[in-house]
């Protein structure tokens, strides 16, 4: 096996309970899942609030089971919560889905992510990250989460919907109370805090879900007397066999664009910084050698695997690892632990932006499931960093780093820096 080298990357106890979103604030608990990894890679954890459920943190084991979506379903949740049939239906988008029902819903919306449709995107996207720079780098000293990484994927995000640009404020502060509804900066309804059993049949189980909704339904309805060319007209526009989204599928649909469309791009651009600036000599090679950039957004992922784990229910007993899986348990597949595997990834706490292969599960990987907007998200990354370093000469940051309150996605969510003009 390669030996191990950190790298100055803090991993954390060994022991941490990987279901409160409270370690996350420290940064990803590496050890525990290293220990996992090692010692008990199909490991039985006890849950406060739930059945409990088996983690899964070596690569090759996730793949296998992602793939496999008839011994391990996503129809009863992707997340560690438990929901009961009514809240299953009500909440349910494709990816809490099996084929052929999640195959119609992604066939609907997979033509305007397709990597030759988004590459037709790539003009826009610079006209946007240039205005954006132009916005926030005179000031010296800001914060580059919400000045820069976030604004990009609102702004185009915005703009793939057809919403008017007024709203795109808006719609991402609702997407972050719903996608961060374990954190009191993003919500007054944290949940495992304040009682939202009032919001159960709402995504994420967040009263945001009910604004969504409202906003979505309007949207819905001026587009199907109004059709044009964007994301949402495509979406209600009846299909081959004449069965367009219902209106329920659509709203979902449109609440897990706002939230997964605009959150985890920004994470990934904000955690890519943030492994430039504590890996200098990286940053200091990419700023040489700009044609590296590829490879080093295939890093930046591997490195931030924003969404950490999904969730699927066994449908059977099965044996992995020695384990006896049972028919009904929950069984988390832990992207973020898949991404530090030695047995994949040669020294994998290394931040290497020449990685090459980087097979990495920033996107889920085997299965139905792949992310929809993996190219679109790929080419934000790749626009920003490219308007980004020529036009600096140095960045530092200039106060601590602040995370997400989440178990469920890994994010950045503030990050002071200072830079000086190239």
């Amino acid at each position: 096996m390669t030996a191990r080298s950190t790298n100055a990357v803090p991993l954390g106890d060994r022991w941490v309970d990987l279901t409160d979103p409270e370690v996350y604030l420290a940064g990803v608990p590496h050890a525990t899942f290293q220990r996992l990894r090692d010692e008990d890679p199909v490991a039985w954890c006890e849950e406060h609030d739930g059945s409990g459920f088996w983690s899964i943190t070596r690569y090759e084991d996730i793949v296998a089971v992602n793939k496999d979506f008839k011994s391990f379903t996503s129809a009863e949740g992707i997340r560690l919560e438990e929901m009961d049939p009514e809240e299953l239906e009500a909440r349910k988008t494709m990816m809490e889905m099996d084929p052929p029902e999640h195959t119609r819903l992604r066939r609907l919306a997979q033509g305007g992510f397709t990597r030759r449709m988004v590459a037709s995107y790539e003009e826009a996207i610079r006209v946007l990250a240039s205005a954006v720079l132009d916005e926030s780098l005179p000031n010296g000293r800001f914060d580059f989460v919400t000045d820069v990484a976030r604004q990009l994927p609102m702004r185009m995000l915005g703009r793939l919907l057809g919403a008017p640009e007024a709203d795109y404020g808006y719609l991402v502060d609702r997407g972050d109370a719903m996608i961060g509804n374990t954190d009191p900066e993003f919500t007054d309804h944290v949940v495992g805090q304040s009682d939202t059993e009032g919001f159960r049949l709402m995504p994420f189980r967040s009263p945001a879900g009910i604004e969504l909704f409202e906003y979505a339904q309007k949207l819905a309805d001026d587009r199907r007397a109004n059709p044009t060319n964007d994301v949402v007209s495509k979406l209600l526009a009846p299909t081959m066999d004449g069965e367009p989204l219902s209106d329920l599928e659509f709203k979902n649909f449109f609440t897990l664009m706002v939230a997964a469309g605009n959150d985890t791009t920004r994470y990934s651009i904000a955690g890519g910084l943030l492994a430039l600036l504590d890996h200098p000599d990286q940053l200091q090679l990419l700023q040489e050698r700009p044609e590296l950039l590829p490879t080093a957004i295939e890093e930046m992922l591997r490195w931030t695997s924003v969404t950490m784990h999904f969730r699927r229910t066994a449908t059977t007993d099965v044996e992995l690892h020695g384990k006896r899986i049972r028919a009904g348990d929950k069984v988390v597949l832990w992207w973020i632990a898949g991404d530090f595997d030695e047995r994949r990834f040669p020294d994998p706490y290394r931040f290497d932006i020449t990685r090459e292969p980087n097979e990495h599960l920033a996107f889920g990987r085997g299965g139905p499931h792949r992310c929809i907007g993996e190219w679109l998200a790929r080419l934000e990354m790749k626009v920003t960093f490219e308007e980004l370093l020529p036009r600096i000469g140095s960045i530092r940051p200039t106060g601590p780093t602040r995370r997400l309150r989440s178990n469920f996605i890994s994010g950045v969510k503030h990050l002071p820096v200072e830079v000086t003009p190239a």
